[in-house]
């Protein structure tokens, strides 16, 4: 442990954020982003998650677009509302993500993939709803049952 959390906690928030502002930069699903970037390259970059932190992430970010050829989705990042930050959002889907590692016992970035596959990342990339300010136990009930409660 270092600092108030497990390292690996601060490393999947890494992961979650690299990945909201991947798909914020180019307009894109985050499940578009995590997909196309992969399994294998995702470990790769979690495990090098404390020297990529200390990157600038519009170098990190524009590297993994190009590599990956991650498409844009159009998908509209604009909302009525003000817009939390990448590193907002990333805490929801690192709360979200390590709840699903411990509960389903798997591996960090499987429970980041699941997050973003599943029907609940719609709704919470969609900034017009306030789905992200809810409880982190309420969005993981609604993960485990496929839809908002």
């Amino acid at each position: 442990m270092i600092g108030r959390e497990i390292k690996e906690y601060n490393d999947v928030f890494f992961m979650c954020s690299l990945i909201d502002y991947i798909a914020r930069k180019i307009k894109s699903h985050r499940s578009t982003v995590a997909n196309s970037i992969g399994k294998n390259e995702l470990n790769r970059i979690f495990e090098l998650a404390e020297v990529y932190h200390s990157e600038n992430i519009d170098k990190i970010s524009d590297e993994l677009i190009e590599k990956f050829a991650i498409p844009s989705d159009n998908f509209p990042t604009e909302s009525k509302y003000a817009i939390p930050s990448h590193w907002d959002i990333g805490k929801v889907y690192k709360r979200l993500a390590i709840n699903i590692a411990e509960h389903e016992q798997i591996d960090f970035i499987s429970a980041i993939l699941k997050v973003y596959n599943s029907p609940i990342s719609e709704k919470i990339e969609n900034f017009n709803s306030s789905l992200y300010y809810e409880n982190p136990s309420y969005i993981f009930a609604c993960y485990q049952e496929g839809k908002v409660l």
